[in-house]
């Protein structure tokens, strides 16, 4: 790999947004435990960070508001490098907010990123950007697909305004990341330990990574000087939805999803969000996530493995089941 993969120096500042959040604070806490020499801003907003991850040695905690950007000046002071997760997921009707939670909001941190001379930021994206693609056809690291979600829409709106305005731009475009914890597996979970998980006949793929291998694809991209560009980070197996979620109930000891048909699926996401928009609560599906759902997706990992991550702790699902239990 030879100079391609040159390491940072320590004690670096990372900043990361969202870290309140899902797969954010599973970072944080995981660069807290493992990797001690480097520093962490992490970004809260409404919600607290974790006590176990503030507490740990090293990590600040500062309040700021993305739709704000006075207010980031001071969170990313002392920041060298930002890796970005915020965002609204679990809300009815997506499409009326994403341009302003998504785009807006990261425009305002692009924007004082570069006033802080901060050259290095980390986008948390995913494959689904370039619309649907296989492993006959894989995501490819472009910028001009047609994704069908509004997620993917925004997404990809993100990418091109940080290409277009930071010196060392990442977009990290992660399959769906799996184990104990994630948000959407949880989800899953829930669901068919009530007998109601359901999913669709047709066949959708879709390209998976361990949890432990997602936050050591991130630390990878912090740690390589080099680093720059567009890298999928996936495992080697061959997975669709329907099989990752018959192993998954496999081991929750739950029967196998619903085969349902697809109007009975929108059905129930159109329920679920009339139901969040009437009390304001959250949501756990909505009509988009059937639309990114629904498309499958698979990325050329060839790069992200010269370059970052050449070797997984899990290749596959089936090497990877332990983390679907810790």
């Amino acid at each position: 790999m030879g100079d391609s993969r040159r390491t940072l120096k320590k004690n670096m500042k990372i900043l990361i947004t969202g870290a309140a959040g899902n797969l954010g604070s599973i970072l944080s806490r995981y660069i807290g435990n493992h990797e001690k020499d480097l520093k962490l801003i992490l970004m809260q907003h409404r919600k607290e960070i974790a006590n176990d991850i503030k507490n740990n040695t090293g990590v600040q905690v500062k309040s700021a508001d993305l739709s704000k950007p006075d207010t980031l000046y001071d969170c990313l002071d002392g920041a060298d490098i930002i890796v970005h997760f915020a965002g609204v997921l679990f809300k009815a009707n997506p499409e009326k907010f994403l341009h302003e939670t998504n785009t807006h909001y990261f425009k305002n941190l692009v924007s004082v990123a570069k006033d802080k001379q901060i050259k290095k930021v980390i986008l948390i994206s995913f494959p689904h950007v370039e619309g649907p693609t296989s492993r006959k056809q894989p995501a490819s690291g472009r910028l001009d697909g047609r994704p069908v979600s509004m997620h993917a829409k925004t997404r990809l709106e993100e990418e091109v305004h940080l290409f277009n305005e930071i010196e060392k731009p990442i977009s990290l475009r992660v399959g769906m990341v799996y184990g104990n914890g994630i948000l959407m597996v949880d989800a899953a979970k829930w669901f068919a330990k009530r007998r109601i998980l359901g999913v669709w006949k047709e066949r959708t793929e879709i390209h998976l990574i361990s949890k432990t291998d997602f936050c050591s694809s991130v630390v990878a991209a912090i740690r390589n000087e080099n680093s720059k560009g567009i890298y999928h980070v996936g495992d080697e197996g061959n997975d669709t939805l329907q099989s990752f979620l018959d192993a998954a109930c496999g081991i929750w000891r739950c029967r196998k999803p619903w085969q349902m048909p697809l109007w009975l699926i929108y059905l129930a996401a159109g329920t679920f969000e009339l139901l969040s928009k009437v009390f304001g609560t959250k949501t756990p599906l909505t009509k988009d996530f059937i639309d990114i759902g629904r498309v499958s997706y698979y990325g050329d990992t060839s790069r992200f493995r010269s370059e970052l991550l050449p070797e997984l702790k899990h290749r596959n699902f089936n090497d990877g089941i332990e983390e679907m239990k810790m």
